[in-house]
């Protein structure tokens, strides 16, 4: 194939639908453009005039599967606009709670969107025989996820517990035992899923500027960002390297890393991370782990799938020591500020910029999205990647165009059919 237009209609793998355009010319591919064409939802702007109280609940309808990473952002970004200091306590439970998070979030990209194309299947649904034990191992696991999300955060999607300040409600302990016995009792099917992502790699690598929180825990909700370009950069100083690109064909923002395409994400993560991972993660998957730092994208889903173990790993060794006080969450008094935000959402890294008013109302709002950031990368990827493709049938180029994009997990919005490829 020489020359080629290929649309592929209805990508909706975003929180929203995409589609993608790709112009092929003398066996080079000229353009690949991923047009986000779900309408803008104006989140920025519902904000500001709001009451600072207000904005926590309201922007964690962004998304429903990771409502709990924007809650937590932006309550990071508003306390530290009024120099508030939450309490060991309750940086622990908002720890619980996004660990749950990402189990059910990478589970679900894991299990029902990727896992079928590594056994040549639509959809779990169609496993039978030995494979239909893959299916159990999903709602297992994911529901292991769900119940440690809901205990610490009231229910697991949009958690209501959660506030500036601390928690409305302290969980419950006499829960403990019971989420004990069921993370322990998942973690060899989330080590199983690890296997099923530890295939031979794709021969493909595009080097890229991954971008990641780094701490000494593997957790999602401070530390330093860095590089793997050799930077560290403070959490406040994020924006200065961050250039937003509007493109006349999408009706998303993209982003730039000192003009350069980046990417976040649980590869980021790994690649500049993976020595913090939980002692107990390191040690049954050295022989995994040791393959980061890579710049396969496809390799995301390994990255995932660990992140699931050492999630699994660090939260029964908290639960196993918690002892929970009855705190109240403290009540802030506003100042004139800007607070800023950033934790490591399932998809990557998640920025929050937040000015008041000395009444406390917000005057202006900024949101980094994860995805957003990894647009540019995903064009480039698939402006690389087609070339070898070329070659093969269409129905062959489809899929692998499929999973390349599906790799960055660019939403959990549940569709049958990934794509609709219309040749012409």
């Amino acid at each position: 194939m020489h020359n080629a237009e290929i649309h592929l209609d209805g990508l909706s793998k975003m929180e929203g639908h995409a589609n993608l355009h790709v112009i092929v010319k003398n066996g080079k591919v000229e353009s690949a453009k991923l047009q986000v064409s779900e309408n803008k939802r104006f989140f920025e702007q519902a904000c500001e005039g709001k009451p600072f109280r207000e904005i926590p609940m309201l922007v964690s309808r962004i998304c429903g599967t990771c409502s709990g990473a924007h809650l937590l952002a932006s309550i990071e970004g508003i306390e530290n606009a009024f120099d508030f200091k939450p309490s060991e306590q309750t940086l622990l439970l908002r720890k619980l709670l996004l660990f749950g998070e990402m189990i059910r979030d990478h589970g679900m990209h894991l299990y029902y969107f990727c896992l079928p194309d590594l056994f040549g299947k639509d959809s779990i649904l169609e496993f039978e025989g030995e494979l239909h034990e893959w299916l159990h191992d999903s709602m297992d696991v994911r529901g292991a996820g769900t119940a440690l999300a809901d205990w610490v955060g009231g229910r697991s999607i949009h958690p209501i517990t959660p506030m500036i300040g601390g928690f409305s409600a302290m969980p419950k302990m006499e829960k403990i035992p019971e989420l004990l016995k069921e993370l322990k009792s998942v973690r060899e099917k989330s080590l199983r899923l690890v296997g099923a992502f530890s295939r031979e790699p794709i021969d493909f690598e595009r080097k890229t500027n991954h971008v990641a929180i780094v701490n000494e825990d593997y957790s999602f909700l401070d530390g330093v960002l860095k590089t793997s370009g050799g930077k560290t950069i403070e959490e406040k100083d994020f924006p200065r390297h961050i250039d937003s690109v509007i493109f006349p064909y999408t009706n998303s923002t993209e982003f730039l890393f000192d003009g350069k395409d980046y990417t976040v994400g649980a590869l980021s993560r790994m690649n500049l991370n993976s020595k913090a991972l939980h002692s107990s993660t390191r040690k049954d998957l050295s022989e995994f782990v040791k393959r980061f730092p890579n710049n396969d994208p496809f390799m995301n889903g390994l990255a995932q799938a660990i992140e699931i173990v050492h999630c699994i790993d660090y939260s029964i060794e908290l639960l196993e020591s918690l002892s929970l006080k009855d705190e109240k969450s403290q009540v802030l008094q506003p100042v004139e500020g800007r607070g800023i935000g950033v934790i490591e959402a399932p998809r990557g890294t998640l920025y929050y910029s937040l000015d008041f008013q000395e009444n406390g109302q917000c005057s202006k709002a900024q949101i980094f999205i994860p995805t957003a950031q990894n647009l540019r990368s995903i064009e480039k990827d698939i402006k690389e990647y087609l070339p070898s493709l070329l070659h093969r049938k269409r129905e062959d180029i489809e899929h692998a165009l499929e999973s390349l994009v599906r790799a960055y997990d660019p939403c959990l919005s549940c569709a049958t059919h990934f794509l609709k490829v219309d040749w012409k």
